[in-house]
């Protein structure tokens, strides 16, 4: 005797199966006001030439991708501009970060975290707070390699 296949469940039981299932979309993505603003009209984007404080971070392959170029001048923070690949909260991420930044000496520019970008922001789903990390990443780059051209032009003064 020959056993027929079991049929599918219907497309609706399949549906609410798949709506009421645990994944890594549980979560809203319930986005503050601040964080759309910033998302849909966001500052400082563009990059520095010439500048050697520039880093990007994040994954191209696999992600959202952030790229902040800074101007520093007498130890301060003059200008910094971002470009970003990626969703609403690396957009909004890059846009605040290049904002808190203009005006900080390089000391205060290296101690701002992913958690006040993400404060200033008025707060992130906890499945985006990496968008914010690839910020601070970026930051501490960007600084790290000023420090490193800085020492070189000191060298090469003396």
């Amino acid at each position: 005797m020959i056993v027929p296949p079991p049929r599918p469940a219907p497309l609706r039981a399949r549906a609410e199966a798949r709506r009421d299932a645990p994944g890594p979309m549980d979560e809203p993505l319930r986005y503050s006001d601040v964080v759309m603003d910033h998302a849909r009209n966001p500052r400082h984007v563009g990059e520095i030439p010439g500048s050697p404080a520039v880093a990007q971070v994040g994954d191209p392959e696999t992600g959202d991708v952030l790229r902040i170029s800074l101007r520093i001048e007498k130890g301060i923070v003059v200008e910094a501009r971002f470009k970003s690949f990626g969703c609403t909260a690396a957009i909004a991420s890059g846009s605040m970060a290049t904002t808190l930044l203009e005006g900080l000496s390089v000391e205060d520019a290296g101690r701002l975290t992913n958690r006040e970008v993400v404060a200033a922001l008025g707060g992130l789903p906890a499945s985006k707070i990496q968008c914010s990390v690839l910020a601070e990443q970026a930051i501490r780059e960007a600084l790290r390699r000023h420090r490193e051209a800085a020492q070189t032009e000191e060298v090469r003064c003396l």
